[in-house]
C-alpha cells in the first residue's frame, strides 16, 4: 500500500472517530392532578426551590424563567412576594460517561408442555456496546399547592437524555424542553406518562 492511501485511511479513521453521532431521548413526562383542577391557571403563584442546583447559578435560573412562562402562559400572574399558590421547583442532572450503561446483562426464560412432552429454554443477551459519548440525564419537577397549605393541586415530572455532543443537551435548550413538554395539554391526564419529541 503506498503512503497517499496509507494516509487517506488514516484520516478517514480519525474522522469516524471524532464525529460521534448526536443523540436524544424523547421526554417521559408523568403528571398528578389534585381534587381540585378548577384552581390551576388563575390567580397569583410564586415559584421557590427545591433542586439540587444552587437556586443562585444561571443554570438554575433558566429553569426557573422557563418555568415562569409556562406559568403566565396558563394565566397565573408570577410574583416573588406573596402568593395565593406555589409552583416548587426541582432540578437533578448528571452526567453519565461513555461507556458506562445500565444492565448490560439480560436473561429470558420459557417453559412450555405440549403433547410430547415439556421443555425449558433459557437465554442469555450481553450488550457489549458502549453508548458513542458522554451523555446528560435530567429531572425537572413542579409541584403547584396552595400557599395556606393543605393538598397539592398538581404535579410532574419530566425527563430525558441527551449526549453531550447534541444541541438539546445545552442548558437553555434543555430548561425550554423540559418545561415545555411538562406543560403541554395542562393539566393533563392524572397519572398518565406520556412522551414528547
Amino acid at each position: 500500500m503506498n503512503r497517499s492511501l496509507i494516509l487517506s485511511a488514516l484520516a478517514a479513521t480519525t474522522l469516524a472517530a471524532c464525529s460521534t453521532p448526536a443523540w436524544v431521548s424523547p421526554v417521559e413526562v408523568t403528571r398528578f392532578v389534585g381534587s381540585a383542577p378548577a384552581q390551576l391557571g388563575t390567580g397569583t403563584i410564586s415559584i421557590s426551590s427545591d433542586s439540587m442546583l444552587a437556586d443562585a447559578s444561571v443554570e438554575y435560573g433558566l429553569y426557573r424563567d422557563a418555568l415562569a412562562a409556562e406559568l403566565a402562559a396558563l394565566g397565573y400572574r408570577v410574583v416573588d412576594g406573596q402568593a395565593a399558590q406555589v409552583a416548587t421547583l426541582s432540578v437533578d442532572e448528571r452526567v453519565v460517561p461513555a461507556g458506562q450503561r445500565r444492565g448490560p446483562v439480560s436473561v429470558g426464560g420459557g417453559a412450555g408442555v405440549g403433547s410430547y412432552g415439556s421443555s425449558v429454554g433459557l437465554g442469555l443477551g450481553i450488550d457489549l456496546t458502549p453508548p458513542p459519548a458522554d451523555r446528560v440525564e435530567r429531572e425537572v419537577a413542579v409541584t403547584i399547592r396552595p400557599a395556606a397549605g393543605g393538598q397539592n393541586l398538581w404535579e410532574g415530572r419530566a425527563t430525558y437524555a441527551a449526549t453531550v455532543n447534541h444541541e438539546l443537551a445545552q442548558p437553555a435548550t434543555a430548561a425550554t424542553r423540559s418545561m415545555g413538554a411538562l406543560f403541554a395539554d395542562f393539566p393533563g391526564n392524572s397519572g398518565e406518562t406520556v412522551e414528547f419529541e
